[in-house]
């Protein structure tokens, strides 16, 4: 049985090998994404035992998701492949480093996730139930689905983490604050970043104040701030060379489970999720970057290759 579980929709990403504008461009790289899906992935690289639930469409792009994930040794016993179309996006990097996405999304076979889309005694023995801010976002039904999965692992003693990843182009900052007021009674770790707290709580200090009992500010270039029953420890970013940053949150939330998962105290979690964070960020795609454990003595001790 996994160790953790999460839940989501998988997306495929079209990102060009240059900086400049998309409509100049002739190739384009393939890459697997979503938030939940490389989280699913850093896990699984990292040797937790990792269940990813989740619907792409009946389609090739559905076919190379599944075909990833399996290749990963994500556990895919809840995922389906369903009537419908697989969430695809574009992405552009403009030449003084602003970064554009495009999304094609809307309807997909993820947006109909919804309660009882797997088995809630999948969840028996996991140490966590991870989820976004995402996919509520997507449509009635997945944000029914995701509360449900909430109170299914609770019922069974099973921690929830979320990540806040607030996407403006999904609904609005009243909608994603009414969300959150209802799923943070049933939150044990909660993810936000510095840009997220400003928006949605007002100032990043707020966060300790929230109802979870865990919550971990990701503050990118510096660093990130954890409070844990009542004490706050930070933790120093790895300063690296960006060359793609998307997905380097979602590394650093698997960083940071994963230290939970070996024990590790809570400036060591840090650590691991910064290192992690540094890594995918230092490398193209979504999670290609994600170390293997047997990587990370090596990393944490002798990180020239990747840091400078």
């Amino acid at each position: 049985m996994p160790e953790v579980v999460t839940a989501g929709e998988p997306l495929v990403a079209l990102v060009p090998l240059e900086p400049g504008h998309l409509r100049g461009k002739r190739l384009l790289e393939v890459h697997v994404g979503g938030a939940e899906v490389n989280v699913a992935v850093a896990l699984a690289r990292l040797g937790v035992r990792v269940g990813f639930v989740g619907q792409v469409g009946e389609d090739e792009l559905g076919a190379l998701v599944e075909e990833r994930l399996r290749a990963e040794g994500v556990d895919l016993r809840y995922f389906r492949r369903v009537p419908g179309f697989t969430g695809l996006y574009l992405r552009e990097v403009l030449p003084l480093g602003q970064g554009r996405a495009f999304y094609y999304r809307k309807g997909s076979a993820a947006s109909a996730l919804a309660p009882g889309a797997f088995d809630p005694g999948y969840l028996e023995g996991a140490h966590f139930l991870h989820l976004s801010g995402i996919t509520p976002a997507l449509s009635p039904s997945c944000r029914a689905f995701v509360l449900w999965a909430m109170e299914e692992a609770k019922k069974r003693g099973v921690r929830v983490s979320l990540d806040v990843n607030y996407r403006q182009t999904l609904w609005s900052p009243e909608a994603a604050q009414a969300f959150l007021q209802e799923a943070l009674p049933w939150v044990d770790l909660l993810f936000l970043s510095d840009e997220e707290a400003v928006l949605l709580f007002g100032d990043g200090e707020r966060a300790q104040v929230l109802e979870a009992p865990e919550v971990v500010l990701k503050r990118g270039k510096a660093g990130a701030t954890a409070w844990v029953a009542g004490e706050r420890v930070e933790g120093e970013a790895f300063p690296v060379a960006a060359v793609d940053p998307v997905g380097a949150g979602d590394a650093f939330a698997a960083g940071y489970l994963a230290g939970h998962l070996l024990g590790l105290g809570v400036a060591e979690r840090l650590r691991l999720a910064n290192l992690l964070g540094a890594c995918v960020a230092a490398s193209r795609g979504d999670h290609e970057g994600a170390p293997y454990r047997e990587d990370l003595e090596a990393l944490l001790e002798g990180r020239a290759r990747f840091f400078r």
